[in-house]
């Protein structure tokens, strides 16, 4: 099998020009079959204040109501991912923007919470590997949005470490998937105030430790959980660090092992 690398930026990258420009700079480098999944950022929740648009947030998760739909999808699938492609395309990368209604690519259902209206929130039930892989073997860097379908014509806002994750798993039933959550600091830490603390390594007994202390919070416990759930579904190397900076050489991240 062909090796093809998953990227995921979030918002911290996508919220700077400075810092998006120089991590397109380092992904236009990439060699091989390479898929990039963005975040949203700030922009939206900018945009919504501007407009009078009232955005809920839950334990740090956004409550999509019909306003805040399309305000997302305009800004994520819209705005920030035509923004990519261009910067890409700049770049020399044949570049091809998604979201999860294009092509079918990825089906999504309504979050069914017991007691948190989270709106128009989508969980993954499945991924289109067939449309994903033609896109590939015909060498375009596919840029996917976190706005999904449910099938029957309603959008939803899904997750963007999830996305990268299901689209890694599914893919890994035809390629040697390595999956890098990208964010601002260089791994995971295991002090929180000392950037230079990175664990070359974790493996699940060490995570679970690091939850139960504290020392993983709300922000991490997502990306590794996904992380975990990825090498279970046959992802062959799992990193969470700084993409530019392990491009540069500067550091490795954090390699997630079972």
């Amino acid at each position: 099998m062909s090796e093809l690398t998953v990227v995921k930026i979030g918002g911290n990258v996508i919220d700077d020009p400075e810092k998006l420009s120089d991590f397109l700079e380092a992904f236009s480098k990439l060699s091989g079959k390479v898929v990039l999944v963005h975040g949203g950022g700030k922009l939206a929740s900018d945009l919504s204040g501007e407009l009078g648009i009232q955005t809920k947030m839950v334990n740090g998760r956004r409550i999509t109501d019909a306003e805040n739909l399309k305000l997302v999808t305009m800004v994520y699938a819209g705005l920030v991912n035509k923004n990519i492609v261009a910067s890409l395309q700049a770049r020399g990368v044949n570049a091809m923007g998604m979201c999860g209604a294009d092509q079918d690519l990825i089906l999504a259902e309504k979050r069914n919470h017991p007691s948190i209206d989270f709106g128009y929130v989508g969980d993954i039930t499945k991924v289109n590997t067939l449309a994903l892989c033609k896109q590939i073997e015909c060498n375009s860097v596919l840029v996917i949005a976190p706005i999904t379908h449910d099938g029957k014509g309603q959008l939803l806002n899904t997750n963007a470490d999830t996305i990268a994750t299901e689209v890694a798993a599914a893919l890994s039933r035809f390629y040697k998937v390595k999956l890098v959550y990208s964010f601002e600091k260089l791994g995971v830490l295991m002090d929180s105030e000392d950037d230079s603390s990175v664990m070359p390594v974790l493996d699940s007994k060490k995570c679970a430790k690091m939850i139960k202390d504290g020392t993983i919070n709300t922000g991490m416990m997502p990306k590794t959980e996904n992380a975990f759930y990825a090498l279970k579904q046959g992802v062959e190397e799992v990193i969470i660090g700084n993409f530019v900076s392990m491009e540069n050489n500067h550091s490795s991240g954090t390699q997630i092992i079972q």
